[in-house]
């Protein structure tokens, strides 16, 4: 009888840390999928970067040159090709970033953005629309059809930008998600400077990111994002993120352009994300 108890003492114990150890590799896997995740939300985020920047620089070129003032020095490369067709007041522009790839702020771009808006001297606000036709964003498919309300001054006394986000990305391994919610872009620093290269916005609002595995992340920015065109990432700011699975803070740092942001889990456990 001691022999039989003593057995089923230490088989009990192998069953519990057994479990301890399953336990273990489940967290370390759904911890390695969520920092997976995370990254490719902030993919996401740079999509809408580039995009917002071409939408925005293209838009004030164009309306420089309507009323005769000098053209803005644009970061567009020359293997980008912008096509207007004039209206009246309507202007339909097609921004060709052709077959073969383009590079546009480190970033390899494919396919056409069509764009049009209505322009009115007298008016304070301006809807642009924009559509991605075959648009690639380094190997990624980018589909979607926005607005843009580009205010000529908000409450401080700046060019604003709000943006109507509907937008689904497809990596090459298959993964999928679309995002949706606003955006508002306040130009901060820049403005009428002659040059693009300059400019910083700092970006508010919340959105939505959904994956086609059912997982959904909720982001609220909490410290607007600070978005200098001389860096690929936010160099500031922070977003509080709610998934499925888990929440926390989204932080891009205290203004330095690098590759790096920290997400701060509710329970406290801090990593490092690699942009």
């Amino acid at each position: 009888m001691k022999k039989s108890i003593l057995a089923l003492s230490v088989v009990g114990l192998l069953l519990v840390s057994c479990s301890d150890s399953n336990d273990d590799i489940t967290n370390l896997e759904t911890s390695a999928e969520d920092i997976v995740a995370l990254q490719q939300v902030a993919e996401i985020d740079q999509i809408d970067n580039v995009l917002g920047d071409i939408i925005i620089d293209v838009y004030e070129q164009q309306e420089n040159e309507a009323v005769g003032r000098s053209a803005n020095a644009s970061f567009i490369p020359d293997c980008v090709t912008i096509t207007v067709e004039v209206q009246q007041n309507f202007r339909a522009v097609t921004i060709d970033f052709g077959t073969t790839g383009c590079l546009v702020q480190g970033h390899i771009l494919r396919g056409q953005i069509l764009m049009d808006y209505t322009r009115d001297p007298e008016v304070q606000q301006v809807t642009i629309n924009y559509s991605l036709v075959d648009f690639f964003v380094d190997a990624k498919s980018v589909m979607g059809s926005r607005s843009i309300l580009r205010e000529l001054a908000n409450a401080n006394g700046n060019p604003q930008f709000t943006h109507n986000l509907d937008l689904t990305v497809i990596w090459p391994n298959g993964v999928e998600a679309s995002r949706e919610g606003t955006r508002i872009r306040e130009w901060v620093e820049g403005f009428g400077s002659g040059t693009f290269s300059d400019n910083v916005f700092e970006i508010t609002g919340d959105w939505t990111a959904t994956f086609v595995n059912g997982n959904t992340h909720n982001y609220e920015v909490m410290l607007p994002l600070r978005r200098e065109i001389g860096c690929m990432h936010f160099v500031s700011g922070t977003v509080d993120v709610t998934r499925t699975n888990f929440g926390g803070v989204f932080d891009f740092g205290e203004g330095t352009c690098d590759a790096v942001a920290t997400f701060t889990f509710d329970n406290g456990t801090e990593i490092e994300v690699q942009l």
